[in-house]
């Protein structure tokens, strides 16, 4: 019995030298084969350096102009505290929560892709090469491959977007136009992400041929949101106060027309006797109106400046973390990647297609 296991012992040892002895020489067999196409190997090298360059070069530029933004609302859903400890614990900055509803931070989000504000932001006028363009020219120019689609179509070759232009006068092609290019920047050009939903932080990215177009468009794109936001989520606490103010400015005119009154009737009743009351009952009726006046402007301008403190409360604002300095980050690789990619690419693809050759020789032999 202990015969046999020895010999079952010997035997599967033999079988893993030979298991061992045959790898090594499968090896090195493979390992002759592959030098012996080594012209050939080099000559797909040689090719993937060629392609690899030639596509670098032909490869357009694509800058990156990035945004980073927190939503600051004093009032917030949970009375603001909350929300600006969580946030200056993070950045050291004071801001607001951004409280669910209308103007949360998935909300902005989609605002910043709407039509209304990303044509407002094409619409806008800069200043390039020391002449003033609007963005959506800008944009057209700066986009070869859609000037070249715009120059083909005759209709369309003639659209411009003057600086300053009345949009109500826009023909339907300008208004068709500005619809493509606001359908390419949201498919190609902007992204947006929430960094972190407890504090409300977001990334605007745009992506251009032109980093001068990418950087300009970030920054409006996000002063049009800013101005949306405040606009719309401040304006009833902002007509309040221009109601207060109002109030305010016509009490103190009479006031002032009543103080000019008792000054008007005493000089005309100066040095009055006494015994005569009817003429001295003209300056008090106009003292009456004096202090009358002057208790209710005391209360409206009290008023008021809660309304200005309450105004303040309901403003939100976007507050700018980082934002877009040239020169932008260009996201293509470079030369030197390309071509290390697109020569290992054709090597590897080559030696998987003489492998699949030598195996198929091999089996069809056996």
């Amino acid at each position: 019995m202990a015969l046999e296991n020895n010999q079952i012992d010997n035997f599967n040892k033999n079988n893993d030298e030979i298991s061992l002895k045959d790898l090594v020489i499968n090896l090195k067999e493979w390992l002759f084969f592959i030098y012996s196409k080594k012209v050939k190997i080099l000559i797909a090298v040689i090719i993937g350096i060629i392609i690899g360059y030639i596509y670098s070069q032909i490869q357009k530029p694509q800058y990156k102009a990035t945004m980073t933004f927190a939503l600051e609302d004093d009032k917030g859903s949970g009375g603001g505290l909350g929300g600006a400890t969580s946030i200056a614990s993070s950045l050291g900055i004071d801001i607001g929560s951004s409280g669910g509803g209308a103007f949360s931070a998935n909300n902005i989000m989609e605002l910043m892709q709407s039509r209304l504000v990303v044509e407002k932001s094409l619409l806008n006028t800069v200043l390039v090469d020391n002449k003033k363009v609007t963005l959506a020219n800008f944009f057209i120019d700066s986009d070869s491959d859609f000037k070249n689609k715009i120059l083909k179509n005759k209709s369309l070759k003639s659209i411009t977007y003057e600086p300053g232009a009345d949009r109500s006068k826009y023909t339907i092609t300008h208004d068709s136009l500005l619809y493509v290019i606001y359908k390419k920047i949201i498919s190609e050009n902007l992204n947006i992400i929430l960094k972190d939903k407890k504090v409300s932080i977001l990334t605007l990215t745009v992506l251009s041929e032109n980093e001068l177009f990418a950087k300009l468009f970030c920054e409006n794109l996000a002063k049009e949101v800013s101005n949306f936001f405040i606009q719309t989520k401040s304006q009833k606490a902002r007509y309040n106060v221009d109601l207060l103010q109002k109030q305010v400015d016509s009490v103190r005119q009479e006031l002032a027309s009543a103080i000019l009154g008792v000054a008007s009737e005493t000089d005309n009743v100066y040095n009055l006797n006494p015994s005569l009351n009817k003429k001295g009952s003209i300056i008090r009726r106009r003292q009456v109106d004096v202090q009358s006046n002057t208790t209710i402007l005391s209360q409206l301008v009290a008023q008021l400046e809660i309304g200005k403190v309450n105004l303040r409360k309901e403003t939100p604002l976007i507050q700018v973390i980082d934002k877009p300095i040239l020169p932008l980050d260009n996201t293509n690789h470079g030369q030197i990647y390309w071509i290390v990619l697109l020569s290992t690419f054709f090597v590897l693809i080559y030696l998987f297609i003489i492998s699949i050759n030598k195996f198929y020789k091999s089996v069809m032999k056996d």
